[in-house]
């Protein structure tokens, strides 16, 4: 008799990025871990890694794979998120890359989602109730495999709290969703926190009708557009200091910011930008001011 098939990956659900986290009763928050989503999957032939797209990472994650095989039960398919913790729990980007390549034991696999256990396809349960099965698998959960604590309503203050400590954002999820494989609908929503930089102006957009927007550099490095939403007086003195400071485009800014709209101006004039955290550019990015106005 053949070996059964093997269990396949499966599409992992998205969060949509919203800006206010929801505050009715209805809903889960957790932690937004800054890692890589994976889905760990266990079958008949052992278990394997695979990031968010389906590329098996089973030989980069071994030390996740091995606890994996560890668990009590048959066959799963567990969504979660790999993470370089630090001693307080959370976790450190940065790291990532180095663990992965020198010391994959000192990753974690943080699972919030259950999708398969034992032949039952779990997806159509609640998220509330998946839960509770995903716990019951991976307790205690305080190894290389951990469990993504939720609390039930207080979103509001639940994002607040994470934001004061530093993390990335919160991922809120109604209690009573099923598991959409593939889809970006509103039942799970992200809700990233904010940084405020100081950044290099080196171009102003102007458009009739439409925002003024400020593209800024990090240590000479294009990072994006913010709008500037100033008083009369702060824009009037950024004109000037703009007239002062005339240049070309610089080095490195992509092609499609180029264009007539945008005044050039040298380095030198700086400003506070507000975006969304764990970003890689700009993201609803604001001016919160000019430094040295005047």
């Amino acid at each position: 008799m053949r070996n059964p098939d093997r269990l396949k990956f499966i599409k992992p659900q998205d969060p949509v990025l919203v800006l206010e986290p929801p505050v009715s009763d209805d809903w889960l928050h957790e932690i937004k871990y800054d890692g890589f989503r994976t889905q760990v999957i266990l079958d008949w032939a052992g278990a394997r890694a695979f990031t968010r797209t389906g590329i098996d990472w089973s030989k980069r994650y071994w030390p996740i794979v091995t606890a994996a095989e560890k668990l009590k039960a048959k066959s799963f398919i567990l969504d979660g998120e790999i993470i370089a913790p630090e001693p307080d729990g959370r976790p450190n980007f940065h790291e990532m890359h180095s663990r992965m390549t020198w010391n994959a034991e000192l990753l974690a696999f943080v699972a919030f989602d259950i999708l398969h256990l034992d032949g039952e396809d779990l997806r159509p349960l609640p998220a509330v109730d998946r839960k509770a099965i995903l716990w019951g698998l991976v307790k205690p959960a305080d190894g290389i495999i951990q469990y993504s604590q939720h609390v039930e309503g207080g979103g509001a203050a639940f994002y607040e709290a994470a934001e004061k400590i530093g993390l990335e954002g919160i991922v809120s999820k109604r209690r009573g969703s099923s598991y959409r494989s593939g889809a970006k609908d509103e039942a799970w929503v992200k809700i990233k926190c904010w940084d405020v930089s100081e950044l290099d102006l080196i171009g102003v957009k102007r458009q009739a009708g439409k925002w003024t927007e400020g593209l800024f550099a990090r240590d000479g490095k294009y990072v994006g557009k913010a709008v500037i939403a100033a008083t009369d007086a702060t824009r009037d003195r950024l004109w000037k200091r703009m007239q002062r400071a005339k240049a070309g485009p610089p080095a490195g800014v992509p092609t499609a910011q180029v264009s007539p709209d945008v005044e050039w101006v040298k380095p030198g004039i700086k400003a506070r930008v507000r975006t969304l955290r764990g970003e890689p550019k700009l993201r609803h990015a604001s001016v919160q001011g000019f430094l040295d106005e005047g």
